[in-house]
């Protein structure tokens, strides 16, 4: 079954525990942790995370767009994420390794994620240690931008990569998933959707999730 993770980053943070509550239908919470410097964008941190795992039994699925993500894996983990991702471009290699290992070492699933511009064969490195991969469908750092459906061959090499080397990996989309583009990422082989806007601005929420997994 297609999973679906909900962007908070759509929700109305005003009333943040009832957005959640409202998603609950959903298989993930995605957080979108952006730092002002890796994307133009500044949006939640640590506290809020931590606020969050209060109100909801929710798969965390936190989402780091920041830079040098090594240094606040540890303290996403404790604040109460399931699963931490981190951008391939944010770091070196040796110390993206080492934030998947600290994540690791806190019990916690780590995943890379992937720039449009960045090339399927940027997550090979880090495959087999990965739990889910992430593909972006729009340019990190806002919502509600248009789908990139040049993304699709990227997603179908990173699922025939996925098969060979670490089939227990998931392959998530993120950004302007929505009713009319759900399926080209499904046939594509990814198995987590990301969903913000068209999730939260739907009238029939569990429904439109329901209508997400294709």
């Amino acid at each position: 079954m297609v999973k679906i993770a909900p962007s908070i980053l759509s929700a109305d943070f005003a009333n943040l525990e009832r957005d959640i509550r409202r998603v609950s239908d959903a298989d993930y919470l995605h957080v979108d942790v952006m730092d002002g410097v890796f994307v133009p964008n500044i949006s939640i941190g640590i506290p809020v995370v931590q606020s969050i795992r209060k109100v909801t039994d929710m798969f965390l699925d936190v989402h780091l767009m920041i830079v040098e993500p090594v240094r606040y894996v540890e303290r996403f983990c404790d604040a109460g994420a399931d699963l931490v991702t981190v951008h391939v471009e944010a770091d070196t290699q040796e110390n993206i390794h080492d934030a998947i290992d600290k994540i690791h070492a806190k019990g916690k699933k780590a995943g890379v994620v992937l720039k449009p511009a960045t090339p399927a064969e940027a997550a090979l490195p880090f495959l087999e240690k990965a739990a889910l991969i992430l593909v972006m469908t729009v340019e990190p750092g806002f919502g509600g931008q248009k789908f990139m459906a040049d993304m699709m061959p990227k997603v179908a090499a990173l699922r025939k990569l996925i098969d060979e080397k670490n089939p227990a990996c998931e392959l998530e989309v993120d950004g302007g998933v929505a009713p009319d583009t759900c399926k080209a990422c499904i046939e594509a082989g990814a198995n987590v959707l990301v969903a913000g806007s068209a999730v939260y601005k739907a009238a029939d929420i569990p429904a439109r999730i329901q209508e997400l997994r294709g």
